[in-house]
């Protein structure tokens, strides 16, 4: 109707020069409006018009329909342009990038990342003393390490990242990230210390057996201290202060004799229960998912086969933030279609776990010692939905993944009044559930560290992340004269950007 009004105004506006004496118009000295789209147009119809009025009547009806023409065309496109069918979806980064690239043809530079050579004892001899920490022997030489399995536990994200910089190019095909045998072409320096498998490498003896008082064969604390020693010497360490550096401290534990050595790395963590402000923070470092134990649910979405409403099975009693674990014990075990039970580690309870969460529709994720747990990743790769009670838990990847279509938050001080939890989980529909159940199977692959393009290629993309705050704070440390950065990272500084 907007069309057919302006269409209509316009025809009679075209018109007034032929209703009026055209003498007495021409001596008339009419003032101008302030010039305008539709005055401009209507002027030069006016002298299209007065040109053509002693023409023939046959080429003034062409030129007329020819101008009615153009000037449909001229309100159409501006009433109602017609857009590329690849803006129709709401604009985002992603989206405006692909459609910009796919036509320039232009790529996002590779981000390159050299692997340091490190010495045996902090790779392959950190494997080798767990395993004879266990009773293995070996008839190799020390440097052989073909026969040397790194051993399967929940924080495996150092073997995974210094498996996959290890393999051929060809095998890297989708990586965010190259590796380059030329440390002057490099933007990250990796370093391969398998520092959560170190902290390990003695198993725990019983209390007051009486090998508890010989000396242990392997310290943890003297290889971190090694480590850092080794680091300092190296002539990149020394030009960046580290900062370029990226190594990985996944278990809550991990480095904590060194850590304000390395704090101005790049870290890798599962969360930081254990780290002050000053020491990692998620402006500087990745957070990363432990590695699953249970073994991924091989069926679809569904309620049919998942009899339980909520499961939980790990250690019930826990320091710090992991008292609740005890409330949601007293609170939960009586209750009707809920199991939740004291299990630890082992083969044993990782196979009842496993069978528990897959015939589960909600997994309860506590805090343990520290904000998080492997329970979550467990629960993710079971198409189990998570329950997390855990106030400050941190999580990964969390600037690609809303995790709240696939998981339920429940604050901590509601989670402990009896009744409320299972109250809000059955007053959850079954579509909501397969809702859930669908946006899990869509993600588990954030979380599958041997999928191809699951966890290590989004821990690159997100370390990859972190370059421009690096340059930045080298660049910036090149003008202070020598003097002491005051901190390890910018989130530290009295500005805006504390509050991430």
């Amino acid at each position: 109707m907007e069309i057919r009004r302006t269409y209509s105004r316009l025809k009679k506006l075209i018109r007034m020069p032929y209703q009026k004496n055209m003498n007495e118009e021409g001596k008339a000295k009419i003032r101008k409006p302030k010039p305008s789209l539709i005055s401009s147009i209507t002027t030069n119809s006016q002298t299209l018009f007065s040109a053509m009025a002693r023409k023939p009547l046959l080429k003034q009806t062409l030129a007329t329909l020819f101008l009615l023409f153009v000037l449909y065309a001229i309100f159409n496109a501006f009433f109602h342009p017609t857009y590329s069918s690849a803006f129709d979806s709401p604009f985002s980064f992603n989206s405006a990038s692909s459609v910009l690239l796919a036509a320039s043809g232009a790529k996002f530079p590779t981000v390159k990342v050299f692997l340091y050579d490190l010495p045996s004892r902090f790779t392959h001899g950190v494997i080798r003393h767990h395993a004879l920490a266990r009773g293995a022997h070996f008839s190799q030489q020390p440097d052989d390490v073909s026969s040397l399995k790194y051993p399967g536990h929940q924080h495996m994200a150092e073997w995974y990242l210094f498996a996959d910089l290890s393999r051929a190019d060809s095998e890297r095909s989708g990586s965010p990230v190259v590796r380059v045998m030329d440390p002057e072409e490099a933007d990250f320096f990796f370093v391969p210390f398998f520092s959560s498998l170190s902290l390990i490498v003695n198993p725990p003896r019983p209390p007051g057996s009486g090998a508890s008082l010989e000396k242990p064969i392997y310290s943890d604390e003297e290889n971190q201290e090694a480590l850092v020693e080794w680091l300092e010497e190296q002539e990149y360490w020394k030009r960046s202060n580290g900062r370029d550096h990226v190594l990985v401290a996944s278990d809550p534990n991990a480095m904590y004799r060194v850590i304000d050595r390395i704090k101005n790395c790049v870290l890798l963590v599962s969360d930081f229960g254990r780290l002050r402000p000053d020491q990692g923070s998620l402006v500087k470092d990745v957070v990363v998912p432990y590695s699953h134990r249970i073994k991924t649910y091989p069926g679809d979405v569904g309620v049919s086969d998942r009899k339980t409403l909520l499961f939980f099975m790990g250690n019930r009693y826990r320091k710090e933030g992991g008292k609740i674990r005890d409330i949601l014990f007293q609170i939960l075990e009586n209750e009707k279609d809920v199991i939740i039970k004291h299990g630890a580690q082992s083969r044993e309870s990782r196979r009842a776990a496993s069978q528990g969460m897959h015939t589960s529709k909600f997994c309860l994720h506590p805090a343990g010692d520290t904000p998080s747990a492997c329970r979550l990743f467990d629960a993710i790769v079971s198409l189990c939905i998570p329950v997390i009670v855990s106030d400050s838990i941190e999580l990964p990847f969390e600037d690609t993944l809303d995790y709240r279509k696939f998981a339920v938050y429940v604050e901590t001080t509601s989670a402990i009044k009896p009744g409320y939890l299972v109250s809000k989980l059955r007053a959850l529909s079954k579509q909501k559930i397969l809702e859930y159940q669908k946006e899990l199977k869509e993600v588990k692959r954030y979380f599958e560290y041997e999928e191809p393009n699951g966890t290590v290629n989004e821990i690159w993309r997100q370390v990859t992340k972190k370059l421009p705050l690096i340059k930045l704070m080298i660049n910036r440390e090149k003008r202070l004269f020598g003097r002491e950065s005051v901190c390890s990272c910018v989130c530290t500084n009295q500005t805006a950007v504390r509050t991430l």
